[in-house]
């Protein structure tokens, strides 16, 4: 079904039932995404200022079948907040709805507008003596609204699960500009299709989220970090099931980390502090949260003892201050903007069964060597199977020399990942840069499924059209 562009005609359609002051021309930062890999294009911005609002963009465009590209943070990295080609959409930025609508700490509970940045929300729920423990790099940048299209995950899934688990209600605007308001505090309300785990990770293809209800949890009375090497990936493995045998479910984070990521950042960040004087072939970065009663630090040190015992690290380091636990943190938070400043050839968001992790890690190896001279920065969420393999050039030898094998080198490595019954994209979503990703590793029946609740709920194709499922 053809669609049509957000041309001047429509612009004038938007002016004569909304106020001008919504509406702009597009600016070039709303059609970039991080790594310049995608421009985007628009034909009308819109800021709209309540969901009322939302609502009759989204209802003005469905009737003159426009395309619609909502837009959170911008820092989306599968160009799900971008359409490079097709009929100029309606871009629909909720930067403007913002607003922490309310905190309910007796019940561990925020509602919290689209816009809101992440880092906003952890703050209010800190000055409620609560936590919101959804952690990314890009939190104070990132929304709400961009957070739950994309399901994002961070370093704490293990302990609280990604952005689905801390969210018990929406509101949004379906396609045909009808407010659903499912803005419930409710943990148990068992009516029906659960719509709000519909458009959760929908990436805007099902609707607009204009707000939502989050799960808070308390805060630890202790929280420990450390750094311990590892032998390799497979004591890595065991030390995770060791840690949750000291700890349970206070382990928050489990992040794995390859000699390679500190040499970047030794070559592109010398000032990010480094725990170790000679960078270590492998080593885990590890984040306890204990209540009342327990010391983490004594939980860390007894792990560690535990650890050596076992042959699983002979080094480690724990941080005996906040100061100390930030620098661990910073390092493993610099890694990412390191890999940017080398520049990846091919990057890859994968997660597979925890277990077959070692073994991915080394058959990985032979995959990406068959095809070349390269590096790889093979670091991430360990505890809960996330991996960011990142493939680079030969030392002193420009991205842009290899760019010609960037198709072959993905293609290897969601095949293998595919092999291990896992999954190519494991916490930044589809967007329009895995579509076909898709539909080569997809359950044909289960795409059929997602065809068909698209089309029931989206007929004319308006909603980020091209990202998740091809457009007609």
């Amino acid at each position: 079904m053809s669609l049509n562009p957000a041309d001047s005609a429509f612009a004038a359609r938007l002016s004569a039932c909304l106020p001008q002051e919504l509406l702009r021309p597009p600016e070039p930062r709303y059609l970039e995404e991080p790594r310049g890999r995608y421009q985007g294009q628009a034909g009308v911005l819109a800021l709209p200022r309540s969901p009322e609002e939302v609502a009759t963009l989204v209802r003005e465009a469905n009737a003159a079948r426009v395309p619609v590209v909502p837009y959170g943070g911008g820092t989306g990295l599968v160009g799900g907040q971008l359409m490079p080609e097709g009929a100029a959409p309606l871009l629909i930025s909720l930067e403007r709805m913002a607003a922490i609508r309310a905190v309910h700490p007796s019940e561990n509970v925020l509602i919290a507008e689209a816009g809101a940045i992440l880092a906003d929300v952890q703050a209010a729920a800190h000055s409620a003596k609560r936590l919101f423990p959804l952690s990314l790099a890009s939190e104070g940048s990132a929304r709400v609204g961009g957070v739950l299209s994309t399901n994002a995950g961070g370093v704490n899934v293990l302990r609280y699960g990604n952005a689905r688990d801390l969210c018990l209600g929406l509101e949004a605007v379906l396609p045909n500009g009808d407010i659903w308001h499912g803005l419930t505090r409710l943990r148990k309300d068992n009516t029906g299709y659960d719509l709000r785990n519909l458009l959760i990770g929908a990436e805007g293809t099902l609707g607009i989220i204009t707000a939502a209800t989050l799960k808070l949890s308390p805060q630890p009375a202790s929280c420990g970090t450390a750094v311990f090497t590892v032998r390799d990936p497979a004591a890595a493995v065991t030390l995770l099931a060791l840690a949750r045998d000291h700890a349970g479910e206070a382990v928050s984070a489990f992040e794995l980390i390859h000699r390679q990521g500190l040499e970047f950042l030794s070559e592109c960040l010398p000032q990010v502090r480094q725990p170790f004087a000679e960078a270590p072939e492998w080593s885990v970065l590890i984040e306890l949260g204990l209540p009342r009663g327990l010391d983490a630090e004594e939980t860390l040190a007894a792990l560690f003892e535990a650890a050596l015992d076992a042959g699983l690290s002979d080094d480690g380091v724990i941080a005996q201050s906040e100061a100390q636990r930030h620098a661990l943190w910073s390092m493993r938070e610099h890694i990412p903007e390191a890999n940017k400043m080398i520049g990846s050839v091919s990057s890859h968001d994968i997660s597979v069964p925890i277990g077959q992790i070692p073994e991915f890690i080394e058959q990985g190896g032979r995959v990406v060597a068959a095809l070349g001279d390269f590096r790889i920065n093979c670091f991430g969420h360990l505890g809960d199977g996330n991996l960011h393999y990142n493939v680079f050039p030969p030392q002193g030898q420009p991205r842009q020399a290899f760019d010609h094998l960037r198709g072959a080198i993905k293609d290897a490595v969601h095949e293998l990942v595919a092999q291990f019954g896992g999954s190519f994209s494991a916490e930044h979503g589809v967007g329009r840069l895995k579509v076909a990703d898709l539909e080569r590793y997809g359950d044909p029946a289960g795409l059929a499924a997602m065809r068909a609740i698209k089309q029931a709920l989206d007929p004319n194709g308006i909603m980020n059209p091209g990202a998740v499922l091809r457009a007609d």
